[in-house]
């Protein structure tokens, strides 16, 4: 279920390089399945996804709003719902802010689906995932259709989702320091062909982040007269970020 294809945001090819801020936030995708239910369909109304860091704050992630049928996610199919940037080391919570237009096929009929009024602000999942600076994170919310829908009797059915989040990391990075700092200085990381770029801060550091796993060289060029260096061999893990330590120039 990794979205592979998500790092075209993250990177770029040798024909067109990305100089990225060694403070970049972290990328974070949220990505929606579900497991099979008994009913025809099961239509929430997504209207917003929030993201709560360790410091309490909230981000609100692009999010693609619209009428989601869950069911049309099931057996290993998922679709991107929320994207964004993230300045903190820890998420704690993810909240789907859903609209009134929620409802349920079953026998035939389309009926009503409620949402309680403990989650009217939110339908609230707890996630505890703590990230790393320079690596690509997505979420996978698996909602269970057959368990989070209610029947009440009547015809009447409520919403009370069981979902489970699922956390990976879609990428890895390469982070270091040249000797002298104050120096403009770019940095190119190349695998298989393909170059990702960065430039220095004002310390000398920078971090190259959004990198596939692989075997990569890096290249420092710095501006005259301090001298270009190279390292080789340098693995990257996804999950992980590489530390190359200082590089003289």
């Amino acid at each position: 279920m990794i979205a592979s294809g998500l790092l075209f945001l993250l990177g770029c090819s040798k024909e067109k390089k990305l100089s990225a801020d060694p403070a970049k936030p972290t990328p974070y995708f949220v990505r929606m399945t579900d497991a099979p239910g008994p009913y025809t369909a099961v239509f929430i109304d997504l209207q917003g996804v929030v993201v709560t860091g360790n410091s309490g704050a909230d981000v609100n992630l692009a999010t693609t709003p619209g009428i989601y049928n869950l069911l049309d996610f099931s057996n290993g199919v998922d679709t991107l719902i929320a994207t964004g940037s993230l300045n903190t080391d820890r998420v704690q919570q993810i909240r789907l802010i859903l609209g009134n237009n929620n409802s349920l096929v079953v026998a035939g009929d389309t009926v009503p689906l409620t949402i309680p009024s403990s989650a009217q602000s939110g339908l609230k999942l707890k996630v505890h995932q703590d990230l790393e600076p320079g690596v690509a994170y997505e979420v996978l919310l698996d909602f269970d259709a057959n368990q989070s829908v209610v029947d009440h009797g009547n015809n009447t059915y409520s919403l009370k989702p069981v979902i489970r989040t699922i956390q990976t990391a879609i990428s890895g990075s390469i982070k270091g320091r040249v000797s002298v700092a104050g120096v403009p200085v770019t940095v190119t990381a190349t695998s298989g062909g393909v170059s990702y770029s960065s430039v220095v801060d004002a310390n000398g550091d920078f971090l190259i982040a959004g990198l596939p796993a692989g075997t990569y060289s890096l290249t420092v060029t710095p501006q005259s007269p301090y001298n270009p260096n190279s390292i080789n061999s340098i693995n990257v893990t996804v999950g992980a970020n590489t530390n190359v330590g200082v590089i003289n120039i």
